[in-house]
């Protein structure tokens, strides 16, 4: 585990996010700013909490997904339909230098949460909405999640295997790009804010996220005059071989051959230089045509070995390859250890916890998260204070509801 020395602050420390978001986009975008310093209030609605609480897996009634995309954020409940907790959010907004959110277009005007009211409240304020589909276009009324977005991008019609119903991709790869364009996004409207003085608001849709993530399926269609549509392939790639999924004897693995020279280290170790100096297979258009003939070749020696012998050979020959891992073969990889991708953190209710780490790494700070996930409520009063309000107008607002806490909260 190599944490950096911390000669400098982190990069966005002083900055202040209000995260009013929920489930998965929002959060692990607010969770990225937190982690590179700013200072996360997150804000939830009395009882129930964000939605993301009640996702599994669960341990001692705590969510699993909400502990990993909510650290390092601090917690304030509150019940934004009466007037007193309205006052303190806008309270909040002026101090704010960034707002996080992702309902529905319009959901948020219909409170004054809208950034045309936040921003009269708070014109440097940098607001960043993600919805299913943007705040304009004939569809941005409706509601979606990530897997209406990966369905509709074309992405899921180019999984699986031709004939038979297309797989979920069992990772939330909309919310999650999404979350990160909203980082990018929101750091560079930042940085414009230091000279316009003014910030703006980001619009982020999912289904928008996923459309360009394409990285041939488009050009393809277009610069073929709409003719050539990507198909499903199964486990390989038959416009550029070899790349794709192979059987071992105990299991599967990958290798990726598909530029000239890693080809060549590839038919080498498997054929021999009969192989290598195949002109059938020397160049890309070579194997595309001949694809089915190159994979039947290369997977008749992976199926004659188990997969650790396969990658043995392989490393040795310098041909990019891997296991297919299941997460407990994942979890304990020295790779993933030494580049310090499991962290452990103290929960007040779970004790240790440990928990997928971000990927980005400063030189001279440290990004490890320093709090755990909020508990609902855990912070009112703190943060209720640091805006000037007394102990007895919190003590009221918490005994009639507008502030609300989780019993083990406090």
């Amino acid at each position: 585990m190599n944490t950096p020395i911390a000669t400098q602050n982190a990069p966005l420390t002083g900055i202040r996010v209000i995260d009013y978001s929920h489930f998965l986009a929002g959060p692990h975008m607010s969770r990225c700013l937190a982690a590179m310093g700013a200072e996360v209030i997150k804000v939830e609605r009395p009882k129930a909490g964000d939605a993301g609480r009640a996702h599994g897996y669960f341990k001692d009634g705590q969510s699993g997904y909400f502990l990993q995309q909510n650290m390092g954020k601090q917690g304030l409940c509150i019940d934004l339909k009466d007037k007193r907790g309205l006052a303190m959010m806008q309270d909040l907004i002026k101090t704010a230098d960034v707002f996080v959110e992702n309902y529905r277009p319009g959901a948020l005007t219909k409170l004054g949460l809208g950034y045309a009211e936040l921003s009269k409240l708070n014109p440097r304020l940098v607001y960043c909405s993600i919805s299913a589909y943007g705040h304009t276009g004939p569809d941005s009324a409706k509601a979606g999640f990530g897997l209406i977005a990966e369905a509709k991008s074309g992405a899921m019609a180019q999984l699986g295997t031709p004939g038979e119903v297309p797989p979920l991709l069992r990772m939330p790869i909309a919310d999650m790009y999404a979350g990160v364009h909203g980082v990018a996004a929101i750091c560079a409207a930042l940085v414009g804010r230091a000279t316009s003085g003014k910030g703006q608001h980001i619009d982020l849709a999912l289904y928008d996220c996923m459309v360009s993530m394409h990285d041939y399926a488009v050009q393809r269609y277009y610069l073929s005059g709409g003719t050539d549509l990507p198909q499903r392939t199964g486990a390989g790639q038959p416009d550029s071989p070899i790349y794709g999924v192979f059987p071992g004897q105990d299991g599967y693995l990958v290798i990726a051959a598909q530029v000239d020279d890693a080809w060549k280290r590839l038919a080498r170790l498997i054929g021999g230089e009969t192989l290598a100096a195949d002109e059938r297979f020397a160049k890309p258009e070579g194997r595309a045509k001949n694809y089915a003939e190159a994979t039947r070749i290369v997977e008749g020696w992976t199926k004659e070995r188990t997969v650790r012998e396969c990658l043995a050979a392989l490393d040795a020959a310098e041909v990019p390859c891997s296991a297919v891992q299941t997460i407990d073969q994942v979890l304990a990889d020295p790779q993933i250890h030494a580049r310090n991708m499991v962290i452990e953190q103290q929960h007040p209710l779970l004790g240790i916890v440990k928990l997928p780490n971000l990927p980005f790494r400063f030189s001279d700070c440290d990004t490890t998260p320093k709090l755990p996930a909020p508990l609902l409520g855990q912070h009112n009063r703190a943060i209720a204070a640091s805006l000037g309000y007394s102990d007895t107008e919190i003590d009221a607002m918490t005994k009639d509801g507008v502030l609300y806490s989780e019993t083990a909260a406090g």
